[in-house]
């Protein structure tokens, strides 16, 4: 005969195994929503299949945290753990997450990544980095058969004429395309040629633009050393990787038409600046015209009989007759001569002199040229 043990005994057994099982303490569970219940304490119901029910409970602090709220009839995913009620020999299942079937998953996987990669500070703004103002190359990941390949071209060439654009193609959508839009960018990168990027992609359901929200996707963009411009899907869109890029335009022609200026608009911008310093200049002259015109008057206005002026004319008189004493040729006036040697020095004593050294007389007239026949 096996042992007999209690009925607390045996629910203690049964609660040992169910709470310390792996599996059961984050499980993932998906069923109709049979029978709804407030309660101040929570929000009880029971979740079943045409197999099988479970009771639920969302305590009240974890109610306002669910993406999605349980309602009669609805079908949904719960995230929860399995707890065994001693006293009633029961067990149901605590859940912290309750989403929509379908897109629900896939949403909160959305959302987890979203929420890690703004902790890590990928969506900081003081993070990106600035855009060239005149790119002289732009490179475009995008598919090389897509419209939106098209669209980037056109726009570029129409905004700024001889830009070089290079393409770096990349599958755009399906499981293979975020490898191979990680593999373009890194070409591009290693290329070194390109002043900016533009990754785009045309508009298209949710789950064709899922490969712009793959970590990988959104990790190579960071680690990029090339500014990074997204231009996908529309205006309604939002990617991981438009929320990580250095710059997001809605659609890819917008992606373009912020990657170079409008050479059209800069031409008229130049010729504003012209038209400004031509009118500076004119300005100037005009104002210093003004001015002169106005010192002009002032001087004939001047008094002449005023003992400023007077002071400063007999000052001006006196410097001109002591310029005049001093002036050499004044002496020379007086009969004097100035003797200079071969290279024009002024002879000032015969110990400079030699015999038959030739030298210049300058007098007031005229000059000698002489040879030195006896030194006294």
């Amino acid at each position: 005969m096996n042992e007999v043990i209690s009925v607390a005994g045996l629910t203690d057994y049964i609660q040992s195994l169910l709470e310390d099982d792996r599996i059961l303490q984050r499980v993932w569970v998906t069923g109709e929503v049979s029978s709804l219940q407030e309660h101040p304490k929570g929000l009880f119901f029971t979740l079943s299949d045409s197999d099988a029910a479970i009771k639920c409970v969302v305590w009240g602090s974890q109610k306002l945290k669910l993406m999605q709220q349980p309602s009669r009839g609805e079908q949904i995913i719960v995230l929860g753990s399995l707890r065994v009620f001693n006293k009633r020999g029961e067990y149901q299942l605590t859940v912290y997450q309750c989403l929509a079937t379908g897109e629900g998953l896939q949403a909160l996987r959305y959302q987890q990544l979203r929420n890690r990669l703004q902790a890590e500070g990928l969506f900081d703004e003081t993070r990106k980095r600035t855009l060239p103002t005149h790119p002289k190359i732009v490179a475009v990941v995008t598919s090389a058969t897509a419209a939106a390949w098209g669209d980037i071209q056109r726009t570029l060439s129409q905004r700024y004429p001889g830009l070089m654009v290079l393409l770096s193609p990349a599958i755009v959508q399906g499981e293979d395309a975020p490898d191979s839009i990680v593999q373009a960018i890194e070409r591009v990168n290693i290329d070194g040629r390109a002043d900016v990027i533009i990754l785009a992609r045309g508009g298209g359901a949710v789950e064709d633009l899922s490969c712009f929200n793959d970590e990988r996707v959104v990790r190579a963009i960071v680690e990029s050393t090339i500014p990074i411009i997204t231009g996908i899907g529309h205006q309604r869109d939002e990617s991981l990787a438009d929320l990580v890029a250095d710059y997001r335009a809605h659609t890819p022609t917008a992606a373009a038409e912020i990657a170079v200026p409008s050479y059209t608009q800069l031409v008229l911008e130049h010729q504003k600046r012209i038209q400004h310093l031509i009118n500076s200049v004119k300005d100037r002259l005009s104002e210093e015209i003004e001015r002169l015109e106005y010192l002009k008057t002032r001087l004939k206005r001047f008094p002449q009989t005023s003992p400023q002026l007077i002071q400063a004319t007999a000052k001006c008189h006196l410097l001109q007759q002591k310029l005049i004493a001093l002036d050499p040729k004044a002496v020379l006036q007086r009969g004097y001569a100035v003797v200079r040697g071969e290279n024009n020095q002024i002879i000032r004593s015969t110990t400079e002199v030699k015999p038959e050294q030739a030298l210049s007389i300058q007098l007031n007239q005229g000059t000698l040229k002489v040879k030195v026949i006896e030194i006294s």
